[in-house]
């Protein structure tokens, strides 16, 4: 028997059809945002700390002597740090390719 009102004769949806799936939890965007994030507090800190630190040093190294605020003497040695950590993990990620490329070869073979 048809009531004439259509939302009586639909059926009720069931919890399976009105759950919502969450969103991944790790995703390479996901890690690439944080990695922005976490870059950009260090690289607010890094500048506080220039900023903090504007004291004149002497500064010789291979003979060579000259004159600068501490905070900017410290920066490249902050730089170099960076790019040797990047180089070691980039050679490190690197080999583990080369690796996991290897066993899957030995694996289909």
């Amino acid at each position: 028997m048809t009531t004439g009102n259509p939302e009586a004769e639909q059926p009720s949806p069931t919890p399976e059809a009105t759950r919502v799936e969450p969103p991944p939890a790790h995703t390479r965007t996901s890690a690439a945002f944080k990695g922005l994030i976490a870059g950009a507090i260090i690289l607010l800190l890094l500048l506080i700390f220039i900023l903090e630190n504007t004291e004149k040093v002497k500064i010789s190294y291979f003979g060579v002597d000259g004159h600068l605020s501490l905070g900017v003497a410290l920066l490249p040695a902050a730089v170099a740090g960076a790019l040797i950590t990047a180089l070691v993990g980039g050679a490190r990620i690197a080999q583990l390719r080369a690796h996991a490329r290897r066993q899957r070869r030995q694996a289909s073979a």
